[in-house]
């Protein structure tokens, strides 16, 4: 299935806006001259939208937006959930990177996809809302020094941005989750599934079959993540929630102060006056590519919220890095700041499938463009059908055998997972094979031990960063891998399975002991692009880090990263189980901050 089979029913859809395109500016020259700004933010994403909703709820400052990719209004794909999978790279709204050759991934170089469009990364991705642990928030606290970051400061956070809403069947909820630990007069939609698949019983029922690991998890997003339960996405009446459609909604777009600009590229920030503390408020961008550079200075702060590849390859290009590495490439070092780029970590991905017994799974639906078309003009009447999910019904967060364990561990605590499983009526993404009906239970290596970097090509801020996300580099990481695949075989092999699950299908057929499963896994690796720590931050004061707990960049003035690339990544083998989506909420904590340091 493919975007351009729409009907003409769906064409017609692409008149109907989330955010109205009147409220944009594709000219920052559109603003009136006279107009200065307090706070210029690099990158209309999943945490910069934030920012700008929140600074503009003062009148008295003007916030500009800079967006280097399109508007998301009118992208049928980001509003349909079940059709996210077709934002995947190759796409007009990713950035199309490609990583360095991995030698966990048997010497693979593997597509990094990254948003780019209005809400970033949380107009593409597919959806999934996950909070991590209680003990990933309560550990950045004890990192950085600051009990802000603990989960206890955060969870109101959590609640305050979250509107809990009704599946899109309206279906009886009780018992999918704990709505104690919700809120619901936020701007960020959340969700349960909302059209049922046949499998649904099935997963439930093997929780109970299973063993101690898939235990039914009423509700993972609570801080207690272990076991196996309903997903829970970001979707507002079938329709996608992203950062854009949230924070940039019509009644805020509204707003005189707030400018938001697309189509604008920034290449570096600007040194804006020399002493022992530089100040870096410039900001430095384009409109096309190959147009003319221009320039734009806050009063106040510039906020760089362009996610872990992007912050990080915006600082080098501005000479804020490691300056033996920034000299290397040719460009002159004004802050030495050695962690800018290093310490990343992410999310390793594979998606393991099982034929199954039966013909109602998403391959009959997407190899059938009449089915596809109908379900989509379905959706379009009635927000109705298995349109208005995503690719998945049931996630589950496990660790593996404490025999297993180092004294050293990469999770943060014995209440955090080490591996994430998704099950999957068919597999998710790409296209259909050409016969065969499948179950797909992804496996994930949640807290990580590997650790990569982003690093510069050359000189040219326009040219692509080298990405080297270090998958599955360490040995306990293969380990955690190989362990969720054996952990995925006994979930299907539970009971309720009798008669659904054939056998494994493809090249997970032949992976059958340890060396197998790790040649199977080398070959078959992804990413499941959540990437953080690139911009980490640490004690205030301290020499290591990129960023305080308050987001300043170290070193300099007027300059703040605000986006996931601050957590924490490589201190104590810190886990990555937190997600982009920690900063729907969290962000409300540093703007409090924010705020009272420009009071």
């Amino acid at each position: 299935m493919r975007s351009h089979r729409l009907t003409l029913a769906a064409s017609l859809s692409l008149l109907s806006a989330t955010l109205s395109d009147a409220a944009l500016l594709s000219k920052v020259s559109d603003i009136p001259a006279n107009v200065r700004f307090d706070y210029v933010i690099i990158g209309g994403g999943t945490a910069g939208n934030v920012v700008a909703n929140r600074l503009s709820e003062d009148n008295k400052v003007n916030v500009l937006v800079l967006e280097a990719g399109p508007s998301n209004n009118g992208v049928i794909a980001s509003e349909v959930p079940f059709l996210a999978p077709e934002l995947t790279q190759p796409s007009p709204y990713e950035w199309n990177y490609t990583t360095t050759t991995q030698p966990g991934l048997a010497g693979r170089a593997i597509p990094y996809p990254r948003g780019h469009i209005l809400g970033g990364s949380s107009s593409t991705n597919w959806l999934v809302y996950t909070r991590g642990s209680s003990e990933d928030f309560d550990r950045y606290a004890k990192v950085t020094g600051d009990n802000g970051w603990s989960w206890n400061s955060i969870l109101p956070y959590f609640k305050k941005s979250e509107k809990w809403t009704a599946p899109a069947d309206n279906h009886n909820i009780t018992g999918q989750f704990n709505p104690a630990v919700h809120g619901f007069k936020g701007d960020v939609a959340v969700s349960l599934p909302g059209f049922p698949t046949p499998i649904d019983q099935r997963v439930i029922e093997a929780t109970t079959q299973a063993g101690d690991d898939f235990k039914f998890n009423l509700d993972f997003n609570s801080g207690k993540p272990l076991g196996l339960g309903w997903a829970q996405t970001t979707i507002n009446d079938a329709v996608r929630s992203s950062s854009a459609t949230a924070y940039l909604a019509p009644q805020f777009m509204k707003r005189k102060n707030l400018f938001v600009v697309v189509n604008a590229q920034v290449s570096r920030v600007l040194q804006t006056s020399n002493g022992n503390t530089p100040a870096f408020r410039g900001v430095e961008f384009r409109q096309s590519s190959g147009g003319p550079l221009q320039t734009v200075t806050a009063a106040k702060e510039v906020i760089l919220s362009a996610g872990s590849v992007g912050t990080p390859h915006i600082l080098l290009n501005s000479g804020i890095g490691n300056a033996k590495s920034l000299q290397s490439v040719g460009i002159k070092a004004l802050v030495n700041l050695p962690d800018v780029g290093q310490n990343l970590a992410d999310h390793p991905v594979v998606g393991n499938p099982w034929l199954a017994n039966s013909t109602d799974t998403f391959e009959t639906l997407r190899r059938n463009t009449g089915l596809t078309d109908d379900a989509l003009a379905q959706w379009q009447a009635s927000k109705s059908g298995p349109f208005v999910n995503t690719i998945l019904d049931h996630i589950g967060f496990v660790r593996i055998n404490k025999t297993l364990v180092p004294k050293q561990d990469p999770a943060a605590g014995p209440n955090t997972p080490h591996y994430e499983i998704i099950v999957s009526n068919g597999i998710p993404p790409g296209p259909a094979p050409p016969a065969g009906n499948f179950l797909v239970v992804t496996t994930i290596v949640v807290s990580p031990s590997s650790r990569g970097s982003i690093t510069l090509k050359s000189k040219n801020p326009f040219d692509a960063p080298l990405i080297d996300p270090g998958l599955l580099k360490t040995d306990f990481d293969k380990l955690v891998m190989r362990e969720a695949i054996k952990g995925a075989t006994r979930f299907v092999q539970a009971p309720a399975w009798s008669g659904w699950v054939v056998g494994p299908a493809g090249a997970l057929a032949a992976a059958v002991d340890d060396a197998s499963i790790d040649s199977y896994v080398a070959n078959n690796t992804g990413t499941l692009f959540h990437p953080v720590g690139t911009a980490s931050m640490s004690p205030k004061g301290a020499g290591t880090g990129v960023t305080d707990p308050d987001l300043l960049v170290k070193k300099v003035t007027g300059l703040r990263v605000v986006d996931v690339s601050v957590l924490v990544g490589d201190v104590s083998q810190d886990p990555l189980t937190a997600t982009q989506v920690i900063f729907y909420s969290s962000l409300s904590f540093p703007l409090h901050i924010l705020k009272q340091q420009h009071t």
